[in-house]
């Protein structure tokens, strides 16, 4: 777990009402030592589920654009103009590796 994860950023203060549970069982942590306190904890949880959302939202993003038809006629089109000089290119990096 990251210690250092609020050095250089600026912080806001908050308040945050947590469940009994939650609260006992983070203590744990802070006393085996593993997170110097709840404060990083709470930043390192919430850092992780919301890197965790934004790739949810790309995967998603991608998955509609396989679906579209449109997309992928473009995307066809594309590489399609693209393959002479992609031909060319590969046949020149073999050339310099031989």
């Amino acid at each position: 777990m990251q210690h250092g994860i609020l050095h250089n950023q600026e912080t806001v203060r908050t308040t945050v009402t947590l469940p009994a549970d939650l609260l006992q069982r983070s203590q744990k942590l802070i006393d085996a030592g593993q997170v110097p306190n709840r404060n990083v904890l709470i930043v390192s949880a919430l850092e992780r589920l919301l890197n965790e959302w934004e790739r949810a939202e790309i995967d998603q993003q991608f998955a509609a654009m396989a679906k579209d038809e449109a997309y992928q006629t473009m995307q066809s089109e594309m590489a399609e103009s693209f393959e002479e000089s992609d031909w060319e290119a590969l046949l020149e990096g073999e050339q310099t590796v031989q």
